[in-house]
């Protein structure tokens, strides 16, 4: 037994060493170029920023130039008997529109809703990155939890197989019954079972981060010792809230959604009134000869007025159009208030998440220091005859879930951080910089 436990303890310091690997910065990078749904989520912003000049337009002038060429073949027979004739000519035309709004009330509101979806869009992509900063780390940290299972799950393979070749021993020399080999034989398998899920888990893990970053998962490095626990600052709960109420981005989101269902109903309502607009045309025809004795004529037209047009009577189409709208722009104020409530739902769960989670790392590391007592005094019992092979097999097995419990809160806690600070909508990679500063450097 005393020749496995070098072997076993260099495999429990391994769960806790510096590898060299990619770190948190380099993943999210990564995934700032590869990720589909951010690259997605950009080009739809992109789009959106033309909103912009496309309601500006009915605000400004438009100009048209247009002209036409024909040929015209005529052949005239008079009914008095007189001698007809025929004539072939061309005629063109060419002329030059240029109108400008004077008062259309639908394109100024129209004009406001572009603003008010470009302001939208800034909000969505605002969204979109933090999503990516939280998927990121939700991958990275998945990896890392599944790779302290396998880790442990292959220490304490060795261990218990320690105990199982033991437990054989015993039982050859007749110190221990067969029960005690049964038990530890048990165990081994259990664990062995464990240990290939373990494997497969991490393997599913490493594919979802290698969806983000476009390639396979690199090594990463681990959660190192200079993890600060800190409570939330401010550490208010109700300070928290107010701020996710005020610059939430899901907040910001649908509180543009509103705004531009008000605007659509004033756009709407806009139809009932009278439109006014400044024109000018310009236009210059030349024709050849048209008949006998005629020679042909050119014509230079120049106009310069204004145009009044007054709706009457559309067949209701209007006022159907503003009750559509009203319909719309309730159904935006009840997204608002859903979406406070979500935020503020959000940030309570991610506040008691970081408080509680600081809780449980410390617990938990008191547990393993006592778990690693618990078990050494338990196989000094075993050797002294007044603890058996199953409350080894126990106490081993109480050790390792400890470590693992113990990592995964502190992955708990990190994400309850990010997500705290995703919640209030000031989620930044100066988070994960901050983050990545306590990864095990090599």
């Amino acid at each position: 037994m005393r020749a496995f436990r070098p072997v076993l303890i260099a495999i429990l310091l391994a769960v806790g060493m510096p590898a060299l690997g990619a770190d948190l910065l380099e993943i999210f990078r990564a995934a700032q170029v590869s990720d589909p749904v951010y690259a997605a989520a950009r080009s739809a912003w992109a789009a959106s920023q033309e909103r912009l000049p496309q309601g500006r337009a009915g605000l400004l002038p438009s100009a048209t130039l247009s002209g036409s060429t024909q040929i015209n073949d005529r052949d005239f027979r008079p009914r008095d008997g007189t001698l007809g004739g025929s004539s072939r000519f061309n005629s063109n035309v060419w002329s030059l529109s240029v109108t400008q709004p004077l008062y259309r009330p639908q394109s100024y509101t129209a004009y406001e809703q572009a603003k008010t979806q470009v302001a939208q869009a800034d909000a969505v992509f605002a969204t979109a990155a933090q999503d990516l900063i939280l998927r990121v780390a939700q991958a990275y940290f998945d990896v890392l939890l599944a790779q302290n299972t396998v880790e442990l799950a292959a220490a304490q393979l060795i261990a218990i197989g320690q105990q199982l070749e033991q437990a054989k021993r015993n039982f050859e020399v007749g110190t221990a019954t067969i029960t005690d080999t049964h038990d530890a034989q048990a165990r081994y398998d259990l664990t062995v079972a464990g240990e290939i899920a373990a494997k497969n888990d991490l393997e599913v893990k490493k594919r979802a981060l290698a969806q983000l970053i476009g390639r396979p998962a690199p090594a990463l490095l681990t959660i190192g010792p200079r993890v600060t626990l800190a409570p939330p600052e401010p550490n208010s709960m109700d300070a928290w809230v107010n701020e996710a109420l005020a610059t939430n981005l899901q907040i910001v989101v649908s509180q543009g959604a509103l705004d531009f269902a008000v605007q659509e109903v004033e756009r709407n309502r806009a139809g009932h009134r009278p439109t006014v607009d400044a024109f000018a045309t310009y236009s210059d025809t030349a024709s050849g000869i048209g008949g006998v004795g005629i020679s042909g004529t050119d014509t230079t037209v120049k106009v310069l007025g204004v145009q009044v047009a007054i709706p009457i009577y559309q067949g209701g189409l209007t006022t159907s159009r503003v009750r559509e709208a009203l319909a719309n722009e309730e159904k935006a104020r009840q997204d608002l208030e859903n979406a406070r409530r979500g935020a503020e739902l959000a940030v309570r769960q991610a506040f008691l998440g970081v408080t509680s989670g600081m809780a449980q790392v410390n617990a938990l590391g008191a547990a393993l220091v006592s778990s690693q007592s618990s078990l050494d005094s338990t196989r000094l019992g075993q050797e002294v005859g007044v603890r058996t092979q199953v409350d080894v097999l126990n106490a081993q097995q109480l050790l390792f879930q400890t470590r693992r419990d113990r990592a995964q809160s502190v992955y708990n806690y990190l994400l309850s951080l990010l997500r705290l600070k995703a919640a209030a909508g000031r989620l930044s990679e100066g988070d994960l910089a901050q983050i990545n500063a306590w990864l095990a450097k090599p």
